[in-house]
């Protein structure tokens, strides 16, 4: 399960590499962080009459006919099996995927004698991690001049060979070529949902870090060091 991520790539570049506008408001340099969980912030890139556009999202999928917002903090991954069928993401699955850049993600090693090891993947070729999800708009029903809330989800799927056992998913992982496809709500729903398998063998790499990643409120290029692994003997 895709829970905690590092984005420190600037979200111009960012922009520039899946040929999207900055939304109004957004800083081309962007600010840094190593270690970003649900209920932050992230960039995610949707299309619109093809015209991509980068802005900032709530991480943690708020549906908009939700009417309790703490539903949000269960819905930060959505399972690329079901998420055509799941009442919370449907909807959200037919009329608004986007795409969520990263430089990298953390998953803690569950193995036996690994004593949950965190580790930090990313694409074996340096570019950004091109991650498949959705975006909703929520505003509280209760208050009609309410601001309008952006929220996102990450989609997961099952692990390839890259992931070593280390967790029993994955998330979906595009790339530039296929960013069109999934982004393209005209196409035939079954068609999209093939685009979220695993990534090719091959895709990523990972290393172990430290155990500091393990508190959001730790922050820093520290944390993406490579660390020994540790073990329970």
């Amino acid at each position: 399960m895709c829970g905690r991520v590092a984005l420190y790539t600037p979200p111009a570049k960012l922009a520039r590499f899946l040929d999207a506008a900055l939304a109004a408001g957004i800083d081309p340099e962007g600010r840094a962080s190593w270690n970003i969980g649900p209920q932050r912030s992230l960039f995610a890139v949707t299309e619109d009459d093809h015209s991509r556009t980068l802005d900032r999202y709530r991480w943690g999928l708020l549906p908009s006919w939700a009417k309790d917002p703490s539903i949000s903090n269960k819905l930060f991954n959505a399972r690329g099996e079901t998420v055509a069928e799941k009442p919370s993401f449907r909807s959200a699955f037919a009329k608004h995927p986007c795409v969520i850049p990263v430089d990298g993600f953390y998953e803690w090693d569950h193995r036996d004698g690994k004593g949950r090891q965190p580790h930090f993947f990313t694409r074996r070729d340096g570019t950004p991690l091109l991650l498949a999800g959705l975006v909703e708009q929520w505003r509280n029903p209760a208050e009609p001049d309410a601001p309008i809330v952006r929220t996102c989800t990450v989609i997961t799927t099952t692990p390839s060979d890259d992931i070593e056992g280390i967790h029993d998913r994955m998330p979906v992982i595009l790339t530039v070529a296929t960013v069109e496809p999934w982004l393209d709500t005209n196409a035939p729903g079954s068609l999209r949902q093939a685009l979220l398998a695993p990534a090719p063998n091959g895709t990523l790499e990972h290393y172990g870090v430290g155990s500091a990643v393990g508190n959001v409120r730790n922050d820093g290029p520290e944390l993406i060091a490579r660390s020994e692994p540790t073990t329970l003997f």
